[in-house]
């Protein structure tokens, strides 16, 4: 992808928290590369309703990357909708899915409740209460942010049809590679390799407890004889390394997501003669092995309960201000931003300090 030169940044004011409580503040990107702060009017939670308050956020580096730049393919715009998106592609758009806050007001259970959204970074929102699933008490509202990344990554080992004692290579060391080989780590038996250019990322794999090598090294290891390889690095370098690893009428499960891009797949060598399949995942459907059982809430669900695990703190940056967004949200999502997820804080109360501070949007 190209690189843009750093934009410049300018300040216009916003004003402070208004009294009414029933406003809020979302993020909207407006342009390639631009990105505002705009005020908006709630409603009340009707009975079957929610009013939630954003505590924390975390924002997808290689989707909303794409977004941010409008690379979102013509072709994809209905299926790429995120829940509760508003507005619509390329711009201006309201996007993002992973949202963590706690109920205000609403439905009389979920009152003070700690719960997970797939909803666009903004302040405070109203949604039905079906669409929140509480947090539970193992888990950290900061940890809970990975949900939507777990929800992915579950979904692909479904996909892989991954199994005990299998020898399985995870290509690219993003947040859903790491949470991939995570899962896949605990398996009875299973022999998983994290593989990735970026040396650095052996920190992140070893705090979760999974073996990690280069592209060079991974030879020596397993000589084209993974059972399994899943590749998640969204690079042609990285789907040519994940082919090279498959063994034998092995599967090689594509995570990535390249929007617009044409990604060259290297279908020589021994691409035929070793009868590899490759085949994509995508976390818009529930897995055909869980379809008829398993619903998306329930699913979701199972993602939060296996954030139960203090190792996976290893994966969250440090957080950046929900106000600060517009000026920091190219270098959050550029791609040399390493293995971590891209943290949000919100404001926790009305009338906090961030509140007054002022818009930052983007002039490129």
């Amino acid at each position: 992808m190209r690189v843009t030169r750093p934009p410049r940044s300018f300040s216009a004011p916003i004003d402070a928290a208004p009294a009414d409580p029933l406003q809020a503040d979302a993020l909207w990107t407006v342009a390639p590369g631009r990105a505002e702060i705009r005020r908006e009017t709630l409603t009340s939670p009707a009975p079957d309703e929610v009013l939630v308050r954003a505590r924390h956020g975390a924002v997808s580096r290689g989707t909303e990357r794409l977004v941010l730049h409008g690379r979102v393919p013509a072709a994809e715009h209905d299926r790429m909708r995120a829940p509760f998106m508003s507005g619509g592609f390329p711009f201006p758009v309201k996007y993002g899915y992973s949202t963590v806050g706690y109920v205000e007001a609403g439905r009389p259970d979920l009152v003070g409740r700690t719960v997970f959204a797939l909803f666009p970074h903004q302040t405070r929102f109203v949604v039905p209460a079906e669409a929140v699933v509480p947090v539970p008490d193992g888990v950290p509202a900061r940890r809970a942010v990975l949900a939507a990344n777990m929800e992915t990554a579950l979904n692909a080992v479904w996909d892989a049809a991954a199994g005990p004692a299998d020898r399985i290579a995870v290509v690219g060391a993003g947040v859903v590679g790491l949470l991939v080989a995570y899962l896949c780590a605990r398996l009875p038996g299973a022999d998983v390799t994290l593989v990735d250019i970026a040396p650095e990322r052996a920190v992140a794999a070893a705090a979760l407890g999974v073996r990690f090598a280069t592209p060079d090294a991974m030879p020596q290891r397993c000589d084209g004889a993974c059972d399994l390889v899943i590749h998640a690095s969204a690079s042609a370098a990285g789907l040519a390394t994940a082919l090279s690893l498959a063994g034998l009428e092995a599967t090689v499960l594509e995570l990535s997501w390249y929007g617009e891009g044409t990604v060259a797949a290297p279908l020589g060598g021994a691409f035929h003669s070793r009868r590899l399949t490759l085949r994509s995942s995508q976390v818009g459907q529930v897995s055909p092995s869980r379809r008829p059982r398993w619903s998306y809430r329930r699913r979701l669900g199972a993602a939060l309960a296996l954030l139960a695990d203090d190792r996976l703190d290893a994966l969250l940056a440090p957080a950046v201000p929900f106000f600060d967004l517009p000026g920091q949200l190219e270098q959050m999502l550029a791609p040399e931003g390493g293995s971590l997820c891209p943290l949000i804080d919100y404001p926790d109360v009305p009338g906090h300090p961030g509140a007054a501070l002022q818009r930052r949007a983007r002039d490129p």
